[in-house]
């Protein structure tokens, strides 16, 4: 039971990280995947990760709304974060045209710059698509062949962009979204489209806390502690066992970050 997007950086753990990690792994959690969002953050996830080794690994890049900050000293950064053990897919990187934080084609020309320093390290991608799916698909699919893998974080998409990003080899990315009654409908119907050595399961903590727990937690704050809650929802919703759904997600991300079994 991996849980591949984890915001450990995040202020919202700043006072009790440690025991996040503690609480996960108590949960059954078998690993972490600590998101860079950020040339600062990639850092600091790095750092992290390192503190916990065979249990925490991170990504290294520039989230869209961060678009706007790339420069040739952020890719030289990313570069080097990447020779380390611990990084293991570049990213969190990709488009996201709902907010336009940063300027669509800001957007564009950092996802670009990524996916050539993932081709060039030979690395997976770890990828943001939100209300962009078809620019989003057009800047990525040229650099798919050169590509290890990659897998779209936080799916949240139509039926339609799911078999799309399935057609070009992707894996999906599931989070609590899919506990939420009102948001989450849509979401919901789709999970047994995807095959089985492509799904994988987040968290995306301290964010998306789902919607459907009992008793609610009394913070809002997501936690990688709270993923098995998403493996029995996703698996109900499967017709499958939780224990072996959580053991075929823990193999795919294995598989696609390269980690030990």
């Amino acid at each position: 039971m991996f849980d591949i997007g984890v915001n450990l950086t995040s202020t919202q753990f700043a006072k009790d990280r440690d025991q996040v990690v503690k609480r996960a792994k108590d949960a059954g959690i078998t690993g972490l995947l600590i998101t860079g969002t950020n040339a600062l953050e990639s850092q600091q996830a790095q750092s992290l990760a390192t503190r916990r080794p065979g249990y925490c690994w991170s990504t290294a890049g520039v989230h869209p709304h961060h678009a706007s900050e790339w420069s040739g000293e952020t890719a030289a950064t990313l570069k080097r974060l990447a020779e380390s053990a611990e990084v293991v897919a570049i990213g969190e990187c990709g488009l996201d045209f709902n907010r336009n934080i940063s300027e669509p084609e800001q957007q564009v020309y950092a996802f670009n710059a990524q996916l050539e320093l993932a081709a060039e390290l030979a690395m997976p991608v770890f990828l943001h698509c939100r209300d962009a799916h078809d620019r989003f698909l057009a800047v990525l699919t040229p650099w798919l062949p050169t590509l290890p893998g990659a897998v779209v974080h936080c799916f949240t998409g139509t039926r339609e962009e799911l078999e799309a990003c399935l057609a070009a080899g992707l894996s999906i990315g599931i989070t609590g979204w899919v506990c939420d009654e009102r948001r989450g409908v849509a979401l919901r119907e789709l999970m047994p489209l995807i095959p089985a050595d492509r799904l994988l399961l987040e968290t995306d903590a301290p964010y998306l806390l789902p919607r459907d727990m009992r008793p609610r937690p009394p913070s809002r704050r997501n936690e990688p502690c709270f993923l098995p809650h998403i493996v029995q929802v996703v698996a109900g919703l499967r017709g499958e066992e939780p224990e072996a759904l959580a053991r075929q997600c823990d193999a795919n991300a294995r598989k696609l970050f390269r980690l030990p079994a």
